[in-house]
């Protein structure tokens, strides 16, 4: 009975386990992923916003961490509680640009599991500007992202809400984990946070057409289309690991009819651990970086 007993709890813990991921190739992601070491793009922007084309700049900061299953946090020491740590793949991606006198900053973070076959537990955007201040927040639990959101706008003000469906925001993690698993065709995703906040449209899931195409032999083209947003996402990869991501488009009509696109290109990329590079003698890295 005791041998039967200790069988069943064993296929039940099996059965709750989250299916992995086949599509990452361990041997080459841990050799560029785990070198204690942050990778840092940085990519001369050109920003749509109230009509016009603002000159700015953006950031993506991909680095590898440990992240709680159960708070869905950065572990400080995943080793005191090895059970409840997963390894995720972390995109922090800023944007800064200038509108008349006053700034804008977005800042974007996304975790996506390097292992689990598991939607991002946590996706965070905020917008800030001299008006005031956005934030949102999605947590994936319970098969749903369970959404709070913040906002000056008397319109928009503190919400919660659910929705069950895939995030735009992750589609740049999958990419770097394997652009494979973005299959091409119909599907239904949850638009960016950013610009959503730019846009002021309400969040929830839209139709999407996925496809992709070669530009050259090395690099490929992901194109989301949104079907009833009128705009639609480019993004530019190279083909082979670790598929680093060479530049973006966002083209949106406006209500005049207009053609409007966003666009980032990729001007440097270096491999840093930032967080330790914080003295003023560090700023040289800040140059090189051309920051």
């Amino acid at each position: 009975m005791r041998k039967l007993l200790g069988l069943f709890i064993l296929v039940a813990a099996a059965s709750c386990e989250d299916p992995k991921r086949a599509a990452v190739q361990e041997s080459e992601f841990s050799g560029y992923w785990y070198q204690n070491q942050a990778e840092i793009n940085v990519y001369a922007l050109e920003q749509v916003r109230y009509g016009e084309i603002r000159e700015g700049e953006a950031v993506m900061i991909f680095v590898t961490e440990d992240f709680s299953k159960k708070d869905q946090v950065k572990l400080d020491n995943p080793q005191d509680t090895p059970s409840d740590a997963r390894k995720v793949l972390k995109l922090n991606k800023t944007r800064s640009f200038q509108t008349g006198v006053y700034p804008y900053h977005t800042m974007l973070s996304v975790f996506t599991p390097v292992y689990d076959e598991l939607k991002s537990p946590k996706i965070v955007a905020s917008v800030t500007e001299w008006c005031g201040q956005a934030f949102t927040q999605m947590n994936w639990r319970n098969s749903n992202y369970q959404i709070r959101q913040f906002s000056y706008f008397e319109s928009e003000g503190d919400r919660e809400f659910k929705i069950n469906a895939a995030s735009e925001d992750e589609l740049w993690n999958l990419i770097r984990l394997n652009p494979e698993l973005i299959e091409e065709g119909e599907s239904s995703l949850i638009p960016g946070l950013v610009y959503q906040r730019f846009s002021h449209v309400p969040l929830k899931n839209e139709n999407v057409l996925l496809s992709k195409k070669s530009i050259n032999p090395s690099v490929t083209e992901l194109t989301v289309d949104y079907q009833d947003l009128a705009r639609t996402l480019r993004i530019r990869y190279q083909n082979s690991f670790p598929h680093e991501i060479l530049s973006w488009e966002e083209e949106e009509v406006s209500q005049k009819g207009d053609t409007l696109l966003t666009k980032a290109v990729r001007k440097k990329k270096q491999m840093l651990d930032y967080w330790n590079l914080n003295s003023k003698a560090d700023s040289a890295y800040s140059q090189s970086l051309a920051l």
